[in-house]
């Protein structure tokens, strides 16, 4: 492109848009980039500001920023997300449906690192609902190497860099582990709170069982929730290391492989997470879930529900941003907690 006098530009293809803004009134281009100026355009350039314009000059070795932009968008979109029309320069990607976010952190931040090329995108591991936007993308100058943005395909590799997994509603089970419920001594609080979180979701609870502290008759009643059908368990009480706490002994002796016993979360640390042969999760929850608004069970759920393994890898990265802040009034997942970079 070259640099010209808009006095002169009458004739010329313009390579950019040119935006016009109106405090409290509009935002938006005046002129689009490949119009041809017109005589009666230039006092309406002049008077956006505009003494100068950048106007096409075929370089074979460049690209105009919206057709970099397009080539931004192929990089990120998955499936189940739609594209806007680009706007100076900027596209953005757009969720089809409610679902899990994810983003491929590393290669995401290989392609940004490269230079003049901008993606932005929401955090990766959170819920989003059908409309929200996941993420912006655009380069920095008006025009762009071709062979920068070659690098920046190479980088990204062959899969997009986002991802978005609708959520499956899921039957369960839930065994309340615990002498004093077995016994009446206290009440159950802990079920009803499980029930409204998993509702959120469309889950039926499909089973529910109170037991004592017996490890035999919880491994039993987990294999039969299984056997039964539930593709989900959740085991309530007994998973501290007090010598009457046998919940996580009763779910290694289902045979189901433990990926972890603890995770590096606060509410939520003595949370365990297993999987049977087939794939199906069963959990130990620790007692914050009961009394604390927002715990590893809120981070970890909708895992469970995308179909995404709940790794020993992903649950140690927690550690950077997993401390939630108890505030007052909480506004979660619209704050920290669970966002470790």
């Amino acid at each position: 492109m070259k640099l010209i006098r808009t006095e002169d530009a009458v004739g010329q293809v313009l390579c950019h848009d040119i935006t016009q803004i109106i405090p409290g009134v509009v935002k938006d281009a005046v002129f689009r980039k490949g119009h041809i100026v017109q005589p009666e355009d230039i006092p309406v350039l002049l008077s956006v500001g505009k003494d100068h314009l950048y106007v096409w000059e075929n370089d074979e070795t460049k690209l105009h920023e919206n057709d970099a932009a397009e080539i931004l968008r192929q990089i990120c979109q998955g499936e189940h997300m739609h594209a806007t029309q680009p706007k100076e320069g900027k596209i953005e990607l757009i969720a089809d449906c409610d679902g899990l976010f994810l983003v491929d952190v590393d290669r995401l931040r290989a392609v940004n690192g490269l230079g003049e090329i901008v993606i932005a995108t929401r955090s990766s591991g959170f819920v989003v609902k059908k409309g929200d936007k996941l993420c912006g993308t655009r380069v920095i100058p008006l025009v762009i190497d071709k062979e920068k943005m070659e690098r920046a395909r190479q980088a990204a590799g062959q899969e997009p860099l986002l991802q978005l997994l609708p959520l499956q509603p899921k039957t369960y089970g839930v065994v309340t582990t615990g002498n004093e419920v077995f016994y009446g001594r206290i009440t159950d609080k802990f079920t009803p709170v499980l029930e409204e979180k998993l509702q959120e979701y469309g889950c039926r609870m499909a089973a529910h069982q109170v037991l004592g502290d017996d490890p035999q008759a919880i491994t039993a009643a987990i294999q039969k929730m299984l056997d039964d059908g539930c593709q989900m368990v959740f085991c309530t009480g007994g998973m501290s290391v007090d010598p009457d706490d046998r919940t996580p002994l009763a779910i290694r002796n289902t045979g189901a492989r433990v990926v972890s016993y603890g995770a590096p979360v606060l509410p939520g640390a003595m949370f365990l997470v297993a999987y049977t042969e087939e794939g199906r999760p069963v959990c130990g929850l620790p007692g914050c879930i009961m009394y604390a608004k927002r715990t590893i069970f809120d981070l970890v759920l909708p895992r469970l529900l995308a179909g995404v393994p709940v790794t020993e890898e992903w649950l140690a990265g927690l550690g950077n941003g997993g401390l939630c802040l108890n505030c007052p009034e909480c506004h979660f997942p619209n704050c920290g907690f669970g966002k470790g970079v």
